[in-house]
């Protein structure tokens, strides 16, 4: 045989070199958050489907019901600010799993219980502290701690994904009330927190700093802060400081506005409301979900446009519109999921929780190092407004047979947040350097 001998194989050119894909950990950290979330929001799509099941067997009034579902909205807002001390306290991981462990008990004790009082304590009370600590709070310290750029991006994302979990879970709820009773419902939502918890302890982590990481987008490194004591004092002390400037009550007022036109009003009163105009409850489900599809699209859509646009504009255009459509909602109710009513859920589910991004981007601004403690008080006024809708729907409802009167007072409320959210004054730098907080390179156009 000839001798052969090996000849090695010719250099790839440069610009053939495979390159090595690597996805930052803010990326990770961020979807674990997202599941989180997710996981945590599918209880918000529940007490609109149990109200009627609820009316059934026990007999209880839509307004004792409603009630409950206040007293959830008013803890999910309430207990926001703490859970954003206590997560500077002890770290995002720690918090997340506890308050997963609370919504687990407070679900599982709905399903022994046989007085309205006890929906008020174990659905109200329980499931609303938990769910109220993995909230948009929960959202904006991920993103403050994981990310120098894109945070408008990945604050609109996360937020989204509260919208998103009722999108997953609420048909497959609705379905499961109908056939199976209620009860199955919420056994399958405290399996599905179970799970979630286990995931977060196994994968979350605090800070970029605890890997030897830098944030997503960060030049140089950035050091884990040192735990923040006194984690109630705290809440109370921000709560304090920013109730004697102007702007944080026009903010939370506006916030306010928006909870009772969306987790007050369409999460909660939607489904009984299309049931009496004879829609089948499977059908009106189908329709919230929808705008929980939309709302995901409009909230990373309003994420992208907060590190663009004026977000006191963005907040008047969403206010605005969100009014418009609620006026015209009495008349687009119907038996059947006609068109005008499918549009309306592709456009109010744009504007659903689009506030929510430039609305943490003023308190961050406006607020410096203390904004995420600040937008958990401004959103604890977004729950008292859920609530106080969510009870006045019910005995509106219990009262006059109907909601026509409900869809024009949210109405009305909107229209007035429109032109308040002009009226919240920018910012002076001044107030940022005295606060510690310098505008981030996430804050402007990436």
């Amino acid at each position: 045989m000839p001798h052969t001998t090996d000849t090695p194989s010719p250099p790839r050119p440069a610009g053939a070199r495979r390159r090595r894909v690597t996805v930052h950990r803010a990326w990770v950290t961020a979807l674990v958050a997202g599941l989180t979330i997710v996981a945590a929001a599918a209880f918000a799509a529940v007490p609109g489907l149990l109200m009627e099941p609820l009316h059934d067997e026990y007999g209880w009034s839509r307004g004792s019901i409603g009630l409950a579902a206040s007293v959830n909205m008013l803890l999910y807002g309430l207990v926001a600010p703490f859970a954003a001390a206590l997560t500077d306290r002890f770290g995002l991981r720690r918090v997340a799993v506890a308050a997963l462990a609370v919504v687990v008990a407070g679900a599982g004790l709905t399903t022994l219980m046989t007085a309205s009082w006890q929906l008020t304590l174990y659905w109200g009370f329980l499931v609303g502290a938990g769910t109220g600590s993995l909230s948009m709070t929960f959202a904006a310290t991920v993103a403050h701690h994981w990310f120098t750029r894109r945070r408008g991006l990945v604050v609109g994302a996360l937020t989204g994904a509260s919208a998103f979990g009722q999108l997953v879970f609420l048909p497959a709820l609705a379905w499961i009330v109908d056939q199976q009773g209620w009860r199955p419902a919420v056994v399958t939502l405290a399996l599905t927190a179970t799970v979630t918890a286990l995931l977060v302890a196994l994968v979350l982590r605090d800070h970029p700093a605890d890997l030897g990481l830098r944030p997503y987008g960060a030049t140089e490194d950035v050091p884990r802060p040192a735990p923040e004591r006194g984690a109630a004092t705290r809440a109370l002390r921000v709560l304090y400081a920013s109730a004697r400037d102007r702007r944080f009550w026009v903010v939370a007022a506006t916030f306010a506005v928006c909870g009772a036109s969306t987790n007050g009003l369409l999460w909660t009163h939607f489904v009984p409301a299309a049931r009496d105009q004879g829609m089948a409850v499977t059908t009106a489900a189908a329709l919230v979900s929808a705008v929980g599809v939309f709302s995901l699209a409009g909230t990373v859509l309003s994420g992208w446009l907060t590190d663009r646009v004026d977000p006191r504009l963005l907040l008047a255009l969403y206010y605005g519109g969100r009014g418009l459509l609620l006026v015209s909602l009495p008349a687009l109710l119907g038996p059947e999921a006609g068109v005008a009513i499918v549009a309306f859920v592709v456009v109010f589910g744009l504007l659903d929780v689009a506030t929510v991004p430039p609305t943490i981007l003023l308190c961050r601004r406006v607020f410096g190092a203390d904004g995420a403690v600040v937008f958990g008080w401004v959103g604890a006024a977004h729950q008292a407004g859920a609530g106080a809708m969510a009870v006045f729907g019910g005995l509106v409802r219990d009262l006059t047979g109907g909601y026509g009167a409900v869809w024009l007072v949210a109405a009305a409320l909107c229209a007035l947040a429109a032109p308040l959210a002009l009226r919240i004054a920018r910012p002076e730098e001044g107030d940022r350097a005295q606060k510690g907080d310098r505008p981030e390179e996430g804050d402007r156009a990436a």
